[in-house]
């Protein structure tokens, strides 16, 4: 089902007040042109899945946190800022999954620059 990034919050609780109780999965896929998010839902009871699809801007997308709807969602929106380059709005994430992570690269970007040389900080 496809939403604008303003519906997702209202849409994810309207979603687990109908029985979507568990979040699956939150990923991305780089289209170049565009960014699309991919929440994941199901319903455990009536063994149902949704998907929620959210078209982005490639040169700046960003996101609503959904951490207070779903815990599970922490480590989902943290890689999808570190490896997607989406900025979760509501959310400032002290600790990082990529360690040495510049907080320019998203490495999952096809921008990304996979044959320039990897400067160590040892």
């Amino acid at each position: 089902m496809k939403i604008d990034k303003n519906e997702l919050v209202a849409k994810v609780r309207e979603m687990k007040r109908n029985g979507f109780d568990y979040l699956v999965a939150i990923t991305a896929v780089d289209y170049i042109k565009t960014v699309q998010a991919l929440y994941f839902l199901r319903n455990l009871e009536d063994n149902k899945d949704e998907v929620l699809e959210i078209e982005l801007p490639p040169d700046n997308p960003s996101l609503p946190t959904i951490i207070h709807l779903f815990k599970g969602a922490n480590w989902y929106e943290r890689e999808l800022s570190e490896m997607f380059g989406i900025k979760i709005e509501g959310r400032n994430a002290k600790r990082l999954l990529l360690e040495k992570w510049d907080g320019k690269a998203a490495p999952l970007r096809k921008s990304f620059a996979w044959n320039a040389p990897y400067e160590s900080s040892d």
